[in-house]
């Protein structure tokens, strides 16, 4: 028989057994995770700014424009390139449509003493009226007949014929057109006993 005596557990103490490590550090370690996890998420959900509609301040009132003060028409422009076509003042715009070109200078204009430069002979037009007819005379420096003489138009250009019959002047005749720009005649001296043509020209005697 054994000499040893076992020991009797205490009636009504029951049996407590350590806790294991190795079965709790994986527990702790899933439930860091999952935090770990639901941090990240919660820091990277979108911001959301709160409206500022309400507490933005309200825009400032325009001012209502003054009822005294009238508006001022802008001036009419004339498109680019065009005219304006107002007439000048006193001027009817039947007036101002007219073309000077279309009148014909009269024959007036030819009246009076012209001098032949180069030989001191003289054409004086004594009168001229509104079909052409003329009343003329010419001096070398005596008086030679005129046989002949008249006014013409060819176009807008005034024309003056004079044709001579005297001694040594048988049927001699001057072609002659006048020049505006510098109030003279020029023309063609025909010399009927050379049987012969000149240029000339008549300047205005004053």
């Amino acid at each position: 028989m054994g000499t040893g005596k076992r020991k009797k557990k205490p009636i009504g103490s029951p049996a407590v057994q350590p806790a294991r490590k190795g079965k709790l550090a994986p527990i702790l370690a899933a439930v860091f995770g999952i935090g770990v996890v639901a941090t990240v998420v919660f820091l990277n959900l979108p911001d959301r700014k709160p409206e500022s509609t309400n507490n933005a301040s309200p825009p400032s009132p325009v001012p209502a424009a003054n009822a005294n003060v009238r508006e001022t028409p802008a001036p009419a422009t004339v498109p680019t390139g065009e005219a304006a076509t107002t007439p000048a003042k006193g001027v009817s715009a039947a007036t101002a449509s007219e073309t000077p070109s279309d009148a014909k200078p009269s024959f007036e204009v030819l009246k009076g003493r012209w001098l032949r430069p180069d030989g001191g002979y003289v054409v004086e037009i004594k009168s001229v009226d509104a079909s052409g007819k003329m009343d003329a005379s010419y001096s070398n420096p005596k008086p030679i007949n005129v046989s002949k003489s008249e006014a013409s138009r060819d176009g807008a250009a005034m024309k003056v014929f004079i044709e001579l019959r005297d001694v040594n002047y048988p049927g001699s005749t001057y072609d002659l057109l006048y020049d505006p720009a510098n109030d003279r005649l020029q023309g063609i001296y025909y010399q009927a006993a050379l049987q012969q043509r000149f240029e000339v020209f008549f300047v205005r005697m004053k």
